[in-house]
């Protein structure tokens, strides 16, 4: 049975070391078990989330019932073309054990998609600088005296990092994390992505208008500046030239990675073929300031047979992962809240 390997950069120090990570091992036998009840009511309520720039984002808050002013609360930032009501069950779970969430959708995007897509204008700046930076201050003027943690899923992880107002956030939490660069893939999957991201995706954008994500199975629908953005990401630096010719905002949305700090919990599955170990390396090399814990499960280790890029939004990940996360968001704990020793047993790696 393969182990959870936790990395550990510490907690002391302005900066994140990453090179070499030196993992502490933990045998299967220790994953913790939990017995969480969530015994509180919650109330959802659709919003409209006013960006940055006045644009009306569709989003949902999930609150517990009768916890007007809890200690944190967190905001969801989705992955690139994945509907925020895909995460409705992980937030229903996290408001029951009492931490209201919000959940939203960036311009284009479930919600938040106007009545067409051709013509219509949005790139990563808008989802970063204008979407998930109305989105913090919304979730501020909710719970003004909460702890505002943030929480992300894939290329999430990256837009959260770059809103003007990040430093709203005092922690955060990365799922499945990576920067869309298809080296960085699983190696059966880097050809066969490759052609369709840098292929397929922008040859179908110019002609349609937009990327017709669904009618291929591949999530939403995705607006024709964040595919092509997407289809440029052929390198593993961050190129904003690559798609337009003032990438003034970008390279500010990117410039503020650097200053982002806090604590951050990322958790990752040994059978994800696009958030490998490389890939969410390579994100994380992109904020110097955060001190990382990284967690890294195998599918058996939690009784799943298979988990992969989105495997932790199935029911199955309510009793096997999500207690994980709860521990974190709501205790401001990781390895000690996990039950694990952090002396390394003796067992076969």
């Amino acid at each position: 049975m393969r182990n959870i390997r936790w990395f550990s950069t510490g907690e002391s120090g302005p900066a994140m070391s990453l090179a070499p990570w030196k993992p502490v091992v933990f045998c299967a036998a220790t994953v913790p078990q939990f017995t969480l009840s969530a015994s509180n009511a919650i109330v959802e309520t659709l919003v409209h989330v006013p960006a940055l720039d006045g644009y009306s984002l569709g989003a949902t808050i999930y609150a517990p019932v009768g916890v007007p002013e809890p200690l944190t609360a967190a905001l969801f930032s989705c992955g690139g073309s994945v509907p925020a009501a895909r995460y409705a069950r992980f937030a229903r779970f996290m408001a029951a054990n009492g931490v209201p969430v919000l959940v939203y959708d960036y311009r284009g995007i479930g919600a938040s998609r106007p009545p067409t897509l051709r013509g219509f204008r949005a790139v990563h700046e808008d989802w970063s600088e204008l979407d998930c930076g109305g989105a913090i201050e919304y979730l501020r003027s909710l719970y003004p005296r909460a702890e505002l943690i943030g929480m992300a899923h894939s290329i999430g992880t990256l837009l959260v990092g770059g809103a003007p107002n990040v430093a709203e956030i005092s922690r955060f939490v990365f799922i499945c994390a990576h920067t869309g660069y298809y080296r960085d893939y699983m190696p059966k999957y880097r050809m066969p992505m490759a052609v369709l991201w840098h292929g397929v995706m922008p040859l179908l954008t110019r002609v349609i208008g937009y990327f017709p994500a669904q009618i291929l199975g591949f999530g939403e629908d995705i607006p024709a500046g964040i595919a092509m953005q997407w289809a440029a990401r052929r390198t593993p630096e961050f190129h904003p030239e690559a798609t337009e010719p003032d990438a003034t905002r970008a390279r500010a949305m990117i410039s503020r990675y650097q200053h982002v700090t806090g604590p951050v919990l990322v958790v990752g599955f040994t059978d994800d073929a696009f958030a490998t170990r490389a890939g969410t390396r390579r994100l994380l090399e992109a904020f110097p300031r955060l001190r990382a814990q990284m967690l890294v499960i195998a599918p058996e280790q939690v009784g799943m047979a298979k988990i992969g890029h989105f495997g932790f939004l199935r029911g199955a990940s309510e009793v096997a992962l999500w207690p994980i996360l709860l521990a974190f968001l709501r205790d401001g704990r990781s390895s000690n809240a996990l039950g694990i020793d952090a002396t390394p047993p003796s067992c076969s790696t």
